[in-house]
C-alpha cells in the first residue's frame, strides 16, 4: 500500500493519559472501524512508526485513532503534541478483523481495545443494529461516548482490572451474536478463557491483540 500524507484536523483529551486525533480523510481512503493504519513520523531526527486502530465509526470526512500516552515513549508524546494542520504520514488500512455489518456485535475489550470496540458499536447502532459492549479497565477512557452508546440503547459494562469476566460474558453472550475481542495479550487470554468456560467457542470471533 503506498504511503500517504494525513492532515490533523484536532487533536483532543478523551480521558487519564490518552488522546484522540481526528484525521481529514484522504481521498479515496476506504476502512471500516476495527482496521488499523501505520502512522510514521519524524522523532529527534528519525523516522519512527506505529499502529493505531481507527476508533471512529465512520471515514467520511475525518477519522479518529486513540492513543495512549506514556510519557517515556518515543511516538506518543509527540503525537500527543499535534496541532490541527500539522501532517504525518500514513500506510493502510490493514487487518480483516473488523465490522461488517453484523446484526449484533458482542464487543470485549480491554486497555486500548476501547477504541476500536467504540467505533464498531457507534457504527452497528448506526446501521439499525445492535451493540453489546464490555469494556475492562481502572482507568476508563471515551466514558462520554460510553454514555451515549447506553442512551442509544447499547449495552454497556465497565469492569475494574481485576473484575472476573464470567458472569458478565455469560450474560452478553447469551443471546448470540459476533464476537470481537480486543485487547492486551493477558486480556485476550482472560477473554478467551471466560468464553469457554460459558461454553461459548471462539473460531469464528474476530481478535486483534495489541502485544
Amino acid at each position: 500500500m503506498d504511503e500517504r500524507p494525513l492532515t490533523v484536523a484536532a487533536v483532543r483529551s478523551v480521558g487519564p493519559d490518552a488522546i484522540a486525533i481526528d484525521f481529514e480523510t484522504p481521498a479515496s481512503f476506504d476502512a471500516q472501524p476495527g482496521q488499523f493504519v501505520k502512522l510514521t513520523l519524524s522523532v529527534d531526527g528519525a523516522e519512527e512508526s506505529r499502529f493505531y486502530t481507527i476508533s471512529s465509526p465512520d471515514v467520511t470526512e475525518t477519522f479518529e485513532v486513540t492513543v495512549g500516552i506514556d510519557p517515556e515513549g518515543d511516538v506518543a508524546p509527540v503525537l500527543a503534541d499535534l496541532a490541527a494542520g500539522d501532517e504525518v504520514r500514513a500506510t493502510g488500512p490493514f487487518g480483516s478483523d473488523y465490522y461488517e455489518g453484523e446484526p449484533r456485535a458482542v464487543l470485549l475489550t480491554g486497555g486500548p481495545g476501547i477504541g476500536p470496540g467504540i467505533g464498531i458499536a457507534e457504527r452497528a447502532l448506526d446501521e439499525g443494529n445492535e451493540a453489546v459492549l464490555v469494556y475492562r479497565d481502572d482507568e476508563p477512557i471515551h466514558e462520554d461516548r460510553l454514555a451515549a452508546l447506553r442512551e442509544r440503547g447499547a449495552t454497556v459494562h465497565v469492569l475494574g482490572d481485576d473484575d472476573p469476566l464470567g458472569a458478565v460474558v455469560d450474560e452478553v453472550t447469551a443471546d448470540g451474536g459476533q464476537l470481537f475481542i480486543y485487547g492486551f495479550a493477558d486480556f485476550i487470554d482472560a477473554a478467551t478463557g471466560a468464553l469457554e468456560a460459558a461454553g461459548v467457542g471462539t473460531e469464528d470471533a474476530k481478535i486483534e491483540n495489541f502485544g
